[in-house]
């Protein structure tokens, strides 16, 4: 099996998104300052650790309006646990999106798996049984970017909602996962 598709990005082409929903909005916003492209700004900057009062401002208004992420905000909504947490104030999430340009450089669709080819041939992804598997990888590539915390510590690791193992920290003044 290949290694967890959230690290087979380039360094300079993920988007991590920080949001937490019971963050306030101005925070959020900062958060989400595309003037500061490429990248979107800092997305694991001191973010509130109380247990304040949600908002009301839900994870997928914010990465649905965010251009630089739209391919991979567009993949979340056909996840339905995913889309579930990302549309419910009451859950934290932390979105480890890749932004357009890593999406458009993947080897395959976030769909398609190697290992399917190999054993189905061409017609891996062809009837109802390839329609299951399509959407069965779908879920995982999108599970992988998905920590079901916020906040999310430096070095704290913890599993996303496929179950990978992921922490960040700070080398070279940069942050990575």
């Amino acid at each position: 099996m290949r290694p967890a598709s959230l690290f087979a990005y380039p360094a300079a082409t993920i988007c991590l998104i920080f949001a937490a929903s019971a963050t306030p909005l101005s925070d959020i916003i900062k958060a989400f300052d595309i003037h500061q492209l490429p990248l979107l700004s800092n997305p694991l900057a001191d973010m509130p650790s109380d247990d304040s009062v949600s908002t009301g401002v839900i994870i997928s208004d914010v990465i649905g309006k965010t251009q630089a992420i739209a391919i991979f905000s567009g993949l979340t909504r056909d996840i339905d646990p995913v889309s579930g947490r990302l549309d419910d104030a009451s859950q934290n999430a932390t979105v480890l999106a890749p932004d357009n340009s890593a999406m458009k450089k993947l080897e395959r669709k976030p769909w398609e798996d190697a290992e399917d080819y190999d054993t189905f041939g061409a017609e891996a992804y062809r009837g109802q049984d390839g329609e299951d598997r399509a959407h069965k990888n779908l879920r995982r590539f999108v599970e992988k970017h998905i920590v079901p915390e916020s906040p999310w510590a430096e070095g704290k690791k913890v599993k996303t909602l496929n179950g990978n193992e992921v922490w960040w920290e700070t080398k070279d003044g940069k942050k990575k996962v």
